[in-house]
């Protein structure tokens, strides 16, 4: 049988003359691209015809699914799910971003006198982002810190190529500091943001060394060398230890700062931890500029590509006048060594705005031991001192305040009509209740007293009689004496720009009833009604409501900082005189109180101040705190006394007498400042002692 695909003269022929068992016999043809295959039929038929199987078709396409299907999903999970973090390893391979540190602003003296000044601080980092993957060449890089970390802190020359690098760093394997890093490191994934964040190694580091230590990092992808702002004080070049309690210091930021202060920091910054410095921080820290640097595979630098320059921290200018802080250090510093006594406070305010002219805590310590890096030595010195230097007792310390809150009760009962300004009580030596006797401090008693020579000699019975009653005279009661303590800005904080300042304390029944389950007795109002007891107040507060009297009627929020500067030195803002009570004492009463006030100088428990070249109005106070402790001495006082324009407030503890070294120790301030010869204070006036 044959088959003859000639006639159309088709180029795909296959001539075939005969096969067996399906094979070929002969020879055939094949041209073109398709294959042709002959299938046998029943009868033998030729049939022709393409092979292929469409039924594995949907095979193909199921797989074809699932693959594409993976890649949308693998897509999806780069792009958007983890798109951020890839963009900045992405960004990170080729720019680096690199802040630019700006001045911190700085502080002045009310004539401004600059009280600080900033420092180069060479700070030692790594950023983990930038460190090799590999792990022999990662701990290669620490070992090498760690010799670095270990020779500096010793005090050693930095080794540097050339000169003895080729040392076998194995040697400082076992060094706490190789195991430190190196745990640090470990927990922080690598390609995480927080891989891209800086980690603090050393800071302080001297010039020579860390010029010595750039071309080091120059060796080590991950290590850098940054230049920060440390703070130079001027406390301890000046004399002037006491500036150190409110202008604080700067130290390197903690972890826990940096949950609380958010982006704006990192590991290697530097805050303000105390004081001015930490209650403006915000204002002096400025705002950093960013350069973007195109840096090649082992994280230098090769180009700036663009920068935005940075913001300088703001100055600021306060109220202290530095001269009197530095004539009341002085002389505060003779009177307590001569009478070795160790802990004491001043205070001077501007009557008529509130403005803190000086402010002192005794003893003070150096804040330069804390911004250059304080050494653990040094740190136990200071809190294991029993005087506790760190502790600025003139804003955070609560005294009871002895006498000198006689003039708030004074004004008190004149105002609520429980005297006027001819009652006459006679002081006898003191009242009895019961078995309790409570004395006047002067044996003998002080005769028939009216307020003013209440005042100007510390009257105690007079006081018992107005604050608690006594017989049939109705006195103020605890009730009215707490509310006019509260008006006086007792028991609640003045709002200095401090942070710690302490509120001081008013005992009442409902305080004594909790705490001591004890009910509340006519001898403890007696007791609050001259200051003793369990009231208490800081200088600063015994020093504001002096302030009351003095400008006759207004309490004012006293402040240090009195204005913000910008970087050309043009005023931001000033600070405006803010009233924070008045209307609660009446011009009447108010020049009542301020006349007992004159007249303890004319001729009460301060008459040896009659030798001050200007009128002073003032108040001595001796505060009981410990049965087997000596007194607290206590003198607050205003000048000129018809037209104030200072407040001097001096607590020594455990001084004695009011009216002997703390009245002395202010006279002679008060001496100076209105523009007396200066007294040896061997030859100061004797001050007649109170004891009450």
């Amino acid at each position: 049988m044959k088959a003859d695909f000639n006639k159309n003269k088709d180029p795909f022929i296959i001539k075939e003359k005969k096969y067996r068992f399906g094979n070929l016999r002969d020879s055939f043809y094949h041209i073109g691209w398709m294959e042709d295959s002959f299938l046998f039929g029943e009868n033998d038929k030729e049939v022709l015809r393409k092979s292929f199987d469409f039924s594995k078709i949907r095979v193909i396409l199921f797989f074809l699914a699932i693959t594409f299907s993976f890649l949308i999903l693998r897509l999806f999970w780069l792009q958007v799910v983890k798109g951020e973090e890839y963009r900045l390893l992405a960004e990170g391979n080729r720019v680096k971003v690199v802040n630019i540190e700006p001045k911190r602003g700085i502080i002045y003296s009310s004539n401004m006198t600059p009280l600080v000044k900033n420092e180069a601080n060479f700070v030692l980092y790594l950023t983990p982002i930038d460190l090799p993957r590999e792990d022999l060449e990662r701990d290669q890089i620490i070992r090498r810190l760690s010799l670095i970390i270990s020779g500096l802190e010793e005090d050693k020359p930095l080794l540097v190529s050339g000169s003895g690098n080729d040392l076998d760093l194995e040697l400082v394997n076992d060094s706490p500091y190789f195991f430190e890093i190196k745990g640090k490191l470990d927990k922080i994934p690598y390609g995480s943001l927080e891989s891209y964040r800086p980690l603090f190694l050393l800071d302080n580091i001297n010039y020579d060394s860390a010029m010595a230590l750039h071309l080091e990092a120059e060796k080590m992808p991950g290590v850098s060398l940054s230049i920060k702002a440390k703070r130079n004080y001027l406390s301890s070049q000046s004399n002037l230890l006491s500036l150190s309690h409110f202008l604080g210091y700067t130290g390197k930021i903690s972890e826990k700062e940096l949950e609380v202060f958010g982006d704006e920091y990192s590991l290697i910054d530097y805050i303000g931890k105390s004081g001015l410095e930490s209650f403006y921080e915000n204002e002096l820290k400025g705002v950093k500029g960013k350069k973007y640097v195109e840096v090649d595979a082992l994280g230098r630098e090769k180009k700036v590509i663009s920068q935005i320059p940075p913001e300088d921290g703001h100055g600021i200018v306060l109220s202290i006048d530095i001269d009197l802080q530095k004539k009341s250090e002085e002389v505060l510093s003779d009177y307590l060594s001569l009478n070795k006594l160790e802990r004491a406070s001043v205070v001077a305010l501007d009557p008529r705005t509130g403005e803190v002219l000086t402010l002192i805590s005794w003893p003070s310590y150096d804040n330069n031991l804390f911004s250059g890096g304080i050494s653990q030595a040094n740190y136990s010195d200071l809190t294991n001192n029993p005087n506790r230097p760190l502790f600025n007792r003139a804003v955070s310390g609560n005294f009871p305040s002895g006498s000198t809150l006689k003039p708030v009760i004074a004004a008190a009962a004149l105002e609520e009509g429980i005297i006027t300004e001819h009652t006459t009580i006679n002081s006898y030596g003191g009242i009895s209740v019961g078995s309790w006797r409570f004395p006047d401090w002067k044996a003998g008693g002080h005769g028939p007293t009216n307020v003013r020579k209440a005042i100007a000699e510390s009257v105690n019975t007079f006081f018992y009689f107005i604050g608690g009653g006594y017989d049939k005279f109705k006195g103020l009661g605890i009730d009215k004496i707490v509310e006019y303590l509260a008006f006086f800005g007792i028991g609640r904080q003045s709002g200095i720009d401090l942070s710690q300042e302490a509120v001081g304390f008013i005992p009442t029944p409902e305080w004594k009833s909790e705490t001591r389950g004890e009910s509340w007795y006519i001898g403890n109002t007696y007791h609050v009604s001259i200051g003793q007891g369990d009231i208490l107040t800081t200088p600063l507060q015994v020093a504001n409501f002096t302030a009351f009297f003095a400008n006759s009627g207004k309490l004012y929020r006293p402040y240090l900082v009195k204005e913000v500067l910008l970087e050309e030195g043009q005023p931001l803002r000033k600070t405006e005189p803010e009233i924070i009570g008045q209307g609660f004492i009446s011009d009447k009463n108010i020049q009542i109180t301020r006349e007992g006030m004159r007249q303890t100088i004319i001729s009460g428990s301060a008459r040896r101040l009659n030798y001050l070249p200007v009128e002073i109005a003032g108040k001595t106070g001796t505060a009981q705190w410990q049965s087997n402790k000596s007194n607290h001495a206590w003198f607050t006082s205003f000048a000129p006394y018809h037209n104030p324009e200072i407040v001097l407030t001096v607590l020594v503890e455990e001084g004695g007498d009011g009216s002997r070294i703390a009245a002395s120790i202010a006279g002679d301030i008060l001496r100076w400042y209105f523009g007396g010869d200066e007294i040896d204070i061997e030859d100061s006036p004797e001050i007649t002692p109170e004891t009450d």
